[in-house]
C-alpha cells in the first residue's frame, strides 16, 4: 500500500507539436519521408551504377533456364515477326504497296516490342520486388527505370539481327542510320516515364498487370507495326480526327522515325508532319509527368 502512495504518477506525453520540435531540436527526421523532388534526381543520379547494374543482371537471368540461353532475346521479336508476316503480310494483305515489307514489319516489331515489354515489366516493378523494397533505402524509381534499362539493352541486341535482315533484303548502310540514335533516346525517355506511371499503378492495384496485356494488344494495332499508316490515311476517308489520333500516336512516331532512319525506300512524305516535335513532345510529357506522378508517391511504396 505504502509502495502504491509512494508511486509517482505518469508523465503525460507531450503534444504532438512538443514531440515534432522535441525530434527537429535532435536532428531526427521521419522514416520514408518523400525527399524534395531536386534532392530526389541527386539520389537517384548516385545509384546509377545500381540501376546499370540491376538491369544487366536481370537481363542475364531472364533466359538463364532456358537451353539457347540469350539467343531468345534475338529469337523472340523475330518469331512474332513471322507470324505477323503470315497472318497480316499474306493473308491480310497488308504489304501491298509497301516496298520493302519485311524490314518495315521486322522494324516495327522491334521498337513496339521495346514499349510493350518496357511498360508490362513496370507494372511488377514495385510490387514483384516487395522484399527488396522493404529491405534497403533508395529511391524507388530506380526500379522501373531499370527495368526499361534492360529492355534497352534487349533492344540493342536485337537490333544487330536487324542490320543482318537490312543488308539481305538489299537496304544499304548510309548515314541516315545515325537518326535511329536520337529516336531511341527520345523512346527510351518516353518508355520510362510511361513505365513509371505504370509502377505506381501497379504497387497500389496489382490487377494492372492482368489487364495490361489486353490494353497494349489493342495499342499495337493501332500503332502501324504490321501495315502502313501513311497508305491507310492516303484516302481521305477517315476523319480528321482519327486520322489525326493514328498519326501522333507516340508508338507509331517512334516506329515511323526508325524506319525512317533505317529504311531507304521510307521517305519522309511518309512521316506525319511536325514528327520530330511530336517525338520530343512526346518523351518530355511522359518522361518529366510519369517521374513527378512516380515521386509524388515515394512515401508509400512497400507499406501497407
Amino acid at each position: 500500500m505504502s509502495q502504491a502512495l509512494d508511486t509517482p504518477p505518469p508523465t503525460p506525453a507531450p503534444p504532438g507539436d512538443d514531440l515534432a520540435a522535441l525530434a527537429a531540436r535532435h536532428g531526427l527526421t521521419v522514416s520514408g519521408a518523400r525527399p524534395t523532388l531536386s534532392e530526389y534526381v541527386r539520389q537517384l543520379w548516385a545509384r546509377r551504377h545500381f540501376i546499370g547494374a540491376f538491369s544487366t543482371a536481370k537481363l542475364t537471368s531472364q533466359y538463364s533456364q532456358a537451353k539457347l540461353g540469350q539467343v531468345w532475346q534475338v529469337m523472340t521479336p523475330l518469331l512474332n515477326a513471322a507470324v505477323y508476316y503470315f497472318i497480316f503480310g499474306i493473308l491480310l494483305g497488308t504489304k501491298k504497296g509497301v516496298p520493302d515489307y519485311i524490314p518495315f514489319l521486322v522494324t516495327g516489331v522491334f521498337i513496339w516490342t521495346f514499349t510493350q515489354s518496357s511498360i508490362l515489366a513496370g507494372t511488377r516493378a514495385i510490387s514483384g520486388n516487395l522484399g527488396l523494397v522493404r529491405a534497403l533505402h533508395f529511391p524507388r524509381a530506380a526500379l522501373p527505370i531499370s527495368f526499361c534499362l534492360q529492355q534497352l539493352q534487349q533492344l540493342l541486341f536485337s537490333m544487330c539481327a536487324l542490320v543482318v535482315i537490312l543488308l539481305c533484303f538489299g537496304v544499304p548502310v548510309s548515314l541516315s542510320w545515325l537518326l535511329a540514335v536520337p529516336a531511341l533516346v527520345l523512346q527510351f525517355t518516353f518508355n520510362a516515364g510511361v513505365t513509371m506511371v505504370v509502377a505506381r499503378m501497379g504497387a497500389k492495384t496489382p490487377d494492372i498487370a492482368q489487364l495490361m496485356p489486353f490494353l497494349l494488344r489493342t495499342w499495337m494495332y493501332v500503332s502501324g507495326v504490321m501495315w502502313s499508316i501513311d497508305k491507310l490515311t492516303e484516302k481521305d476517308h477517315l476523319p480528321h480526327i482519327v486520322t489525326l489520333a493514328l498519326e501522333t500516336n507516340p508508338a507509331a512516331v517512334y516506329i515511323d522515325l526508325m524506319r525512317y532512319a533505317l529504311i531507304d525506300s521510307f521517305h519522309a512524305s511518309q512521316l506525319p508532319p511536325h514528327v520530330w516535335p511530336a517525338a520530343t513532345a512526346w518523351a518530355l510529357i511522359a518522361g518529366v509527368g510519369g517521374f513527378i506522378y512516380f515521386w509524388k508517391s515515394e512515401e508509400t511504396y512497400g507499406r501497407g
